[in-house]
């Protein structure tokens, strides 16, 4: 008899041509209205560990992967593809008699949701989200911004739209960045690459970012996962994590870390001035959500 993984890899094709991918796209969008919304969001943040969270949830049975691109963790809806429209949105996630097989089949409740680390930082996304999905879940890890900053520059630098050192990156955000914000406010259907791609000392102001979701959501909607507890005990992460979506326990054989980058250590002046810089905005931050952020910048 097949093991229960055996069986929910019956569910997801290995290789989707483009031409197949296409007609499945347009079937998604015809039967919208069959496809709920989802249950959940990873919001954020980035580099801080949401495609390990996020392929650890779609080995859970009840966790479908989204339709039709199977290999991917986002739409970028509320952000990148807003102009697309809500029944583009709801194609990519299953239909009502799906939901109802694998519960039936796995007996539980089914989660469906996506990870999106820039929806958290999108000046857009949260009054989208709540529009649409009130009742929604959301999971939000959060990493010490220094090491954040730093290893989001490093993915820059790999995907070869980074030609600056990690302090010249620095001095130059601003520039970079500037007029950016302002104008996805202001024109709804824009994306801003600049905006996502080099933002590394911005994206670490936490409570700047999450302020309009905490306006907009109760905090029983929310878990608060440091990135830390993460890296440390991916297994106890992960069961908090099912707890707090609602779905039953589901051991997995090894918790593999995706996209991590190896390098050289931050260079020690540069460490000293980020933790500093970001003291203010980390302790601002534990005291609104009330949550244990052990990083360096705590002051003993």
């Amino acid at each position: 008899m097949p093991s229960m993984r055996d069986r929910v890899k019956q569910f997801v094709p290995t290789q989707v041509t483009s031409r197949v991918r296409e007609s499945l796209v347009d079937y998604g969008v015809r039967t919208s209205d069959r496809r709920p919304l989802p249950d959940f969001l990873i919001i954020g943040t980035k580099r801080g560990g949401t495609t390990s969270l996020w392929n650890y949830l779609i080995q859970h049975p009840l966790v479908p992967r989204l339709f039709p691109a199977w290999n991917t963790k986002a739409t970028h809806y509320f952000e990148e593809n807003w102009r697309r429209g809500e029944a583009w949105y709801r194609s990519h996630f299953p239909t009502v008699r799906q939901r109802a097989a694998l519960e039936s089949r796995f007996g539980g409740p089914v989660r469906v949701g996506e990870a999106a680390p820039l929806y958290m930082f999108h000046p857009l996304a949260a009054q989208r989200v709540a529009a649409l999905m009130p009742s929604v879940r959301l999971v939000v890890l959060l990493r010490d911004p220094v090491e954040r900053a730093y290893s989001h520059w490093k993915e820059r630098r790999t995907h070869g739209v980074e030609p600056l050192d990690f302090a010249a990156a620095l001095a130059a955000e601003e520039a970079r960045t500037a007029g950016e914000r302002d104008r996805l406010i202001a024109e709804p259907e824009y994306h801003s690459q600049r905006y996502d791609w080099y933002s590394y000392r911005a994206r670490g102001r936490y409570l700047e970012h999450l302020e309009p979701w905490l306006e907009r959501f109760d905090r029983s909607r929310f878990l608060f996962l440091p990135s830390e507890d993460l890296y440390r005990d991916a297994r106890a992460a992960y069961r908090r994590t099912l707890e707090f979506l609602g779905l039953p326990p589901f051991d997995l054989p090894d918790f593999r870390v995706y996209n991590d980058r190896r390098s050289a250590p931050l260079e020690p002046t540069l460490r000293a001035e980020l933790t500093a810089y970001y003291r203010p905005f980390n302790e601002a931050l534990r005291g609104r959500l009330g949550v244990d952020l052990d990083w360096p910048d705590r002051v003993s």
